[in-house]
């Protein structure tokens, strides 16, 4: 059954918001990173097997490189969550387009455009922004090593996109869902050994990861898939960018955590400059 247009809206709202809970989440265990980024990606791929059969599909050795990229960014995301505010590390993944602008004529032979520069200088103002607060908190112990781990997982994002765009050339079908769960295997089996000696979570933190793995990943992937379908570029870039805008507010209601003025200046620039960059791409396409 075709679900209609304002039905695939629906659904990218829904994984946008799903997918923003993951700050608060992971705060909220009382896990070493480590811990929680294979319990969490464990989880995850074990849930997306069953829930989403397109992603068994198209595996190839190109992909799992790309997988890797992914399954960098699943690392970098959880412990830059835990070691800076969730704001900061969210806003810092979502530079990942500055990325792919810088490496793109190399790797794809694209070339940047005038307006991309603008996009780029404003996306380095917000960044700046982001590593002006470094002050330790209690949900945000070490925010400088945070910050540039976050850098790090907005790079590993860079070249995840930049993958899946060269697959997507090449005509390798189910690619974006086979890479989820090839990266969330990857990361699982990558950071084990490194979350030894892991001791069998109490019952709330295990709800808590079960959450991660299977509604915060693998079920915003069932409505993210399902929704892309009838919506326009533009328009699910826009309703993607609620992600990065709802992280900070769930992990505020529920810990407690002001990520600063100059943060939450910072990631509007940056939201707001990709917003704006999408829309300029969009209309030239």
């Amino acid at each position: 059954m075709h679900s209609s247009p304002l039905a695939s809206r629906m659904l990218l709202m829904s994984s946008a918001i799903l997918f923003s809970t993951g700050g608060a989440a992971i705060k909220a265990l009382r896990m070493t990173p480590w811990q929680v980024a294979s319990l969490r990606s464990g989880i995850a791929a074990a849930a997306l097997l069953l829930l989403l059969p397109e992603a068994r599909r198209c595996w190839s050795w190109r992909l799992a490189g790309v997988g890797t990229a992914y399954a960098a960014t699943l690392i970098a995301f959880v412990c830059a969550t835990k070691l800076t505010t969730a704001a900061n590390a969210i806003f810092l993944q979502a530079t990942a387009p500055l990325y792919v602008l810088a490496f793109a004529p190399l790797l794809l032979d694209e070339r940047a455009r005038r307006s991309d520069l603008f996009f780029a200088l404003a996306v380095a103002g917000g960044v700046a922004l982001l590593f002006a607060t470094t002050s330790p908190s209690t949900t945000a112990p070490h925010p400088r090593t945070g910050n540039l781990i976050g850098a790090a997982s907005g790079v590993a994002w860079a070249m995840t996109l930049i993958g899946l765009r060269a697959a997507a050339r090449k005509g390798s079908g189910d690619a974006a869902l086979a890479t989820v769960l090839i990266g969330n295997i990857i990361a699982c089996v990558a950071t084990a050994p490194l979350a030894r000696p892991f001791a069998f979570p109490d019952a709330a933190s295990l709800a808590i990861a079960v959450y991660l793995g299977v509604v915060q990943i693998a079920l915003a992937y069932v409505c993210f898939a399902r929704g892309i379908r009838k919506v326009p570029a533009f328009e699910a870039s826009a309703i993607g960018l609620l992600e990065p805008a709802l992280n900070p507010v769930w992990t505020w209601l529920v810990h407690g955590e002001n990520p600063g003025a100059a943060a939450a200046a910072g990631g509007l620039i940056i939201l707001s400059a990709t917003l704006v960059n999408t829309w300029v791409q969009t209309r030239r396409a």
